[in-house]
């Protein structure tokens, strides 16, 4: 942790990928997945095979228009259903809103942010979501509002709308230097899977990753592209304000 304060002297932005990374919301949209696939099929894989089902597909429709409804489309084909791919993307995503709502930053996340926007850091939200999801955080999530409201905290905000290629591809990242002016050597990227430590690693961005057990299957090569990994984020805020020595 202290190495990774020394290294923010020397920056001006931190970017941060949001699900897994600012909120545990992996295993909730494999939840949102398994509660589609009930609906769909009455019955649904494991948790483990529906997270890894879903990270190919969207791997392999990176460089698609919409790799989310391409998405759909598998499990449309996969499920058997009537229903077209814009109809199970649209379940899916009622699905997933309504638990959206309920979710919080994770522990010391959102202290963090605001000490670093103390700090005169500027903040990027960088996430390969859809701005749907993100609008449940903006406008209907207490916590967040409470806590962290997004257009308080970050400077720029980014979807996977704004991207022609989602993660792994570096496309989000440099789209987001190139808008701030910032090189590389300026800015530090918080991430949690392995499809992001790529798309940042692919910017030439240092990478802080922190822990999320839904990585675990991926967790050597995070570990050997991460520059650092944390457990989480409690007392990064207080050792802001402390010297570094």
């Amino acid at each position: 942790m202290t190495e990774i304060l020394r290294v923010l002297q020397h920056k001006k932005a931190v970017l941060f990928d949001l699900d897994g990374t600012l909120v545990d919301s992996v295993s909730l949209w494999t939840e949102a997945d398994e509660r589609l696939a009930i609906e769909l099929a009455g019955a649904a894989p494991s948790r483990e095979e529906l997270r890894a089902f879903r990270e190919e597909a969207l791997r392999r429709f990176r460089n698609e228009p919409d790799p989310y409804l391409r998405y759909c489309g598998l499990l449309k084909d996969r499920y058997g259903t009537d229903l077209s791919p814009s109809q199970v993307q649209t379940r899916r995503a009622a699905i997933a809103h309504a638990m959206l709502e309920h979710m919080d930053y994770r522990p010391g996340a959102a202290a963090f942010l605001r000490a670093l926007k103390d700090h005169g850091y500027t903040l990027a939200l960088t996430t390969t979501g859809r701005r749907s999801s993100l609008e449940i955080y903006r406008t209907k999530n207490a916590f967040f509002a409470r806590s962290g409201p997004i257009d308080e905290v970050f400077d720029r905000v980014y979807t996977c709308e704004d991207v022609s290629r989602i993660k792994p591809d570096p496309e989000i990242y440099l789209r987001a230097m190139g808008d701030l002016g910032l090189t590389p050597a300026e800015c530090i990227v918080f991430e949690d899977s392995l499809s992001g430590v790529l798309a940042a690693k692919g910017a030439r961005l240092e990478t802080v990753v922190v822990y999320d057990a839904n990585s675990d299957p991926d967790r050597a090569e995070i570990e050997r592209l991460a520059d650092w990994t944390i457990p989480g984020y409690e007392g990064l805020a207080e050792a802001l304000d402390r010297p570094f020595g």
